[in-house]
């Protein structure tokens, strides 16, 4: 049974920091890419960053120089460090697990956690 669960989550200031942990089980973490996903209230969902089995990471345009993406296969987790953070960063953050494409497994994701961000 695969779970992630994510913390780090809270209240801070604009310009301020945080860090959002994801830790999975239940899947053989290194051959997974991870990512985490934001939903602001009435919005979709939308990606923020991801981070592959070779840790090529990507980001959303507007985090890209501010959020930091990164993974420890031994500890089996998933970070974002999240800087400089803006009042419309604020949002439930998802934590997502993709298995390989050819293993046809669907896409695994964590219960979220807020953030929010205001003065």
């Amino acid at each position: 049974q695969v779970q992630l669960v994510e913390s780090g989550g809270g209240l801070v200031q604009p310009g301020g920091s945080l860090r959002l942990s994801c830790v999975a089980s239940g899947i053989i973490f290194s051959f997974y890419t991870m990512g985490w996903y934001r939903q602001a209230p009435g919005k979709q969902r939308e990606l923020v960053a991801t981070i592959t089995t070779g840790y090529s990471s990507n980001y959303t345009d507007s985090v890209k120089a501010r959020f930091t993406i990164s993974r420890d296969n031994v500890k089996n987790t998933v970070y974002l460090q999240m800087n400089s953070l803006e009042p419309e960063d604020t949002a439930v953050y998802y934590c997502n697990a993709r298995a390989p494409l050819a293993w046809s497994r669907p896409d695994s994701w964590g219960q979220g956690t807020q953030v929010t961000v205001s003065s």
